[in-house]
């Protein structure tokens, strides 16, 4: 790639760009922040081309969609032929800033190639496009979105004809061409010009409503009165998951459902909230009052895409309790096995990640089925969705990852929080009926398998010298191996494509008590994550493991 400072001159002196680009690049003073924005090209990582929106190579803007779309298309063509100018891609995008926008340079990019577009007119859940590339029989899709990233940011997922996110070998091809193609050359179509052409199609709410239905097909039988009782608040923090969550909870006769009303409209500044993730437990505060305010029994939410969750549920005792990713799926996986326990099949299967507790995967196998381990990244569950039935191995019945995301059902190939969300109420609604708590449940959960403490610490790292501490930090834990501890008995390096696995930049640390560690970059953010998982018997046993645990990785940080 060229000189940082060649990239600048040539985005603030070439009649590509226009003059408010220009503008935006010429009033930096620091040069720091010329060089993050040009010295390298937005990265696919685990959730496809992702960055701060803004001027520069290394930046989310209109100009890198339309390259990005363009490489992306002559892939399309070539994998494809005239089968891609006859099925077409879908588009979809959230409530973030410019996402609209985004989407609809994506589209014309491909129009502009021939390929016909499916375009969404409303705000949409990730598997929601999901969804669609299946229900349209296209031959891929675009989501525009940055998922549960601050404000700043803004993304562009891809996917294949299957619904799942591009594979590693899939994202190769695609970048590969991308990396060909130069600015100047992108084709380029306007609006009416495609329209008139019958390239860009619209998609308004009609398929919404399919996806919905497939939704409320893995809902289980439970009576009114159970679901009469039970009060819910919910909210969407700012994104697309508004209107199919309480779409889908109506429709199933969840009548006592409050939305959190500073939360409900879609805002791409997400004004109530540091970050709009609700695996983080302050994204739910205005949640949990409300619900103190209301007496409700849980509280659960949604991201900018729809396809995380996050829920708090009242004890006995009247308190709210912050369930994690981790947490939530065990109790899940529990609920819906034990509902469907009677219609499970010998091959039916469960997929987890390198980096999710056992937790849930535990009390999978205590219900027969078997378990698969794939990398950090639901385009790796959901390849192998794909995979069991092409090859007809195993039935799929569940998947998920720690970062609270999961999907039950075959209808989409990517993390919904939509059914999340309709089976944590049906589960609390069942057990309310019987008297219990999501708190009695998770204890007596842990009662039976242990106690789990999973956590999660990163570290954020920006800039050019931030990756490059990034690599060195992992690099020297390569070299330390299980000397990082003496009671670490084995270390996986995943980079070296390990247990049936693509490479991939993940080191995995065992301890003699069977609890574990996994380090690995974050690959849509600048940040090295740090995962914990200890199986302990007691809670205060495994937290003074954790602050040991955490206390050592923080050394080796501090000392890069």
């Amino acid at each position: 790639m060229a000189d940082y400072r060649e990239n600048f001159k040539f985005w603030t002196t070439s009649p590509i760009f226009d003059e408010e680009t220009k503008a935006e690049l010429l009033a930096i003073k620091d040069e720091k922040e010329i060089e993050d924005r040009f010295y390298k090209d937005l990265e696919f990582g685990t959730g496809g081309a992702r960055g701060i929106m803004g001027a520069g190579t290394n930046r989310m803007n209109k100009y890198n969609i339309r390259k990005i779309t363009a490489g992306f298309a002559i892939h399309l063509l070539s994998k494809f032929g005239d089968d891609a100018k006859k099925k077409g891609v879908a588009i979809a995008f959230d409530s973030r800033n410019n996402s609209k926008e985004f989407a609809k340079e994506a589209a014309l990019t491909f129009c502009a190639y021939g390929i016909p577009t499916y375009l969404y007119t409303i705000i949409s859940a990730t598997p929601l496009l999901s969804f669609t590339v299946r229900y349209l029989d296209c031959v891929g899709g675009v989501v525009v979105t940055a998922s549960h990233n601050t404000k700043e940011y803004n993304g562009y997922k891809a996917y294949d004809e299957t619904g799942c996110q591009l594979y590693p070998t899939q994202a190769d091809e695609v970048i590969a061409e991308v990396e060909k193609v130069n600015l100047s050359d992108v084709k380029t179509i306007s609006e009416d010009e495609a329209v008139n052409a019958g390239l860009l199609k619209y998609i308004g709410n009609n398929i919404l409503k399919e996806f919905t239905e497939c939704v409320k097909k893995e809902a289980h039988e439970i009576s009114q009165s159970a679901k009469d009782a039970l009060k819910v608040v919910y909210t969407p923090l700012h994104g697309a998951g508004n209107v199919p969550v309480r779409t889908v909870l109506k429709e199933l006769g969840y009548k006592n459902v409050s939305v959190v009303k500073e939360q409900e409209l879609p805002d791409g500044n997400f004004p109530t909230v540091t970050s709009p993730n609700p695996g983080d437990e302050s994204a739910l505060k205005l949640a949990m009052e409300q619900a103190e305010k209301e007496g409700a029994d849980i509280v659960v939410g949604s991201d900018p895409d729809s396809d995380r969750i996050g829920m708090a549920a009242r004890g006995k005792d009247g308190k709210f309790e912050f369930y994690s990713g981790n947490q939530i799926c065990a109790m899940l996986i529990d609920y819906v096995l034990m509902r469907r326990k009677d219609r499970l099949k010998e091959n039916s299967a469960l997929i987890t990640t390198v980096v999710t507790s056992e937790f849930g995967s535990d009390i999978a196998k205590k219900y027969g089925l078997h378990v698969d381990t794939v990398l950090t990244g639901f385009k790796f569950i959901g390849e192998l969705m794909t995979r069991y039935k092409k090859e007809g191995t195993y039935k799929f019945e569940f998947g998920y990852e720690e970062s609270n995301g999961c999907l039950v059902g075959d209808y989409a190939r990517d993390k919904d929080s939509v059914v999340a969300i309709m089976l944590m109420c049906e589960m609390a609604a069942y057990n309310k009926a019987k008297g219990r708590t999501i708190v009695d449940v998770l204890a007596d959960l842990y009662k039976e398998y242990g106690y789990y403490l999973d956590h999660l610490d990163s570290f954020t790292l920006p800039g050019k010298d931030g990756a490059e501490k990034i690599k060195a930090i992992n690099a020297k834990l390569r070299v330390i191996g299980t000397g990082l501890d003496s009671d670490i008995t084995e270390m996986k390096d995943y980079s070296k494509g390990i247990d049936n696995l693509p490479p991939s930049d993940v080191l995995k640390f065992f301890y003699k008590d069977g609890s574990w560690m996994a380090i690995r970059p974050s690959g849509t953010e600048p940040k090295i994550k740090v995962y914990y998982c200890i199986h302990n018997d007691d809670k205060v046993s495994a937290e003074k493991s954790l602050r040991y645990r955490q206390l050592t990785i923080q050394s080796i940080i501090d000392h890069i």
